[in-house]
């Protein structure tokens, strides 16, 4: 996996025992730039280095490795629809409905076709799918996954200048890989009129809950986000993580800077 966010901080030689550093800046830098190891060796360099690392991975990976080996030969569908995955990390998709939006671009790719595609870009951890968990049922769903991907900084590849991602997309992209490397299990938690970003499975086996919001600026999301948590009728640990220098807990949810969160030791 690239660096986590305090990796990327040990690799810049940022000293986090100064109380005073601007992490919202440097989590910027992180996200926005890269956080593979070879790039951030590229920083010194400018940004137009990162960028045409950031272009060659990107070529490595998917127009040479994936479409050669599984011998994808409609390459405009396969690259659009790792471009539609890009722009729409952490929002529910399915093949059906990614096929559905290619053909109001003119283009017919199978339901099947997408599903494979998608098992291709999964496999070689572009791309990390996340099922379903119904809270009611305590089960997992074979529907409507999410999709986050390994370096936010290939978004300036797939997305162009203009990335559409939302800075809150942004932030779940970079807590779920965090929860993966602590060594959960994760699952996108639903009900009905319910979401929880983060259903995990702790290496003890313990369950816990995560809702991740970019700031909590005014009382519908305050209400929003604690209330998807707040929904959940068990006792099991809930977690709200924002980039909000001050946190309020409520009901038993434990309210933390996300920042402060990414640079715990585990």
């Amino acid at each position: 996996m690239p660096f986590s966010f305090q990796e990327y901080l040990t690799a810049r030689n940022i000293d986090t025992s100064n109380r005073y550093l601007n992490y919202e800046a440097l989590f910027f830098d992180y996200v926005c730039e890269t956080s593979l190891p070879k790039g951030v060796e590229l920083r010194e360099g400018g940004f137009d280095m990162i960028y045409e690392y950031l272009e060659a991975i990107y070529a490595t990976i998917v127009e040479k490795d994936i479409t050669q080996r599984h011998q994808i030969n409609d390459k405009r569908a396969f690259g659009n629809i790792t471009k539609f995955l890009a722009s729409n990390i952490g929002s529910p998709l399915s093949p059906g409905n990614i096929a559905k939006t290619l053909k109001q671009d003119g283009q017919h790719t199978h339901n099947t076709t997408v599903e494979k595609y998608l098992d291709y870009l999964t496999a070689s951890f572009l791309f990390y799918k996340v099922n379903r968990f119904d809270l009611k049922g305590k089960k997992q769903l074979a529907t409507q996954a999410k999709y986050y991907i390994a370096d936010a900084g290939l978004l300036n590849i797939l997305g162009g200048k203009e990335r559409s991602t939302d800075r809150g997309h942004i932030l779940e992209n970079v807590v779920y890989l965090e929860l993966l490397r602590r060594g959960n299990k994760i699952w996108t938690g639903t009900a009905r009129n319910n979401e929880v970003d983060f259903v995990c499975k702790t290496k003890t086996g313990d369950i816990e809950y995560f809702q991740v919001a970019w700031q909590m600026t005014s009382e519908t999301t305050v209400e929003r986000e604690f209330g998807a948590l707040e929904k959940i009728n068990d006792n099991y640990p809930k977690f709200l993580l924002s980039s909000d220098s001050f946190t309020q807990n409520r009901g038993g949810i434990i309210h933390l800077n996300v920042f402060n969160w990414l640079l715990e030791a585990d």
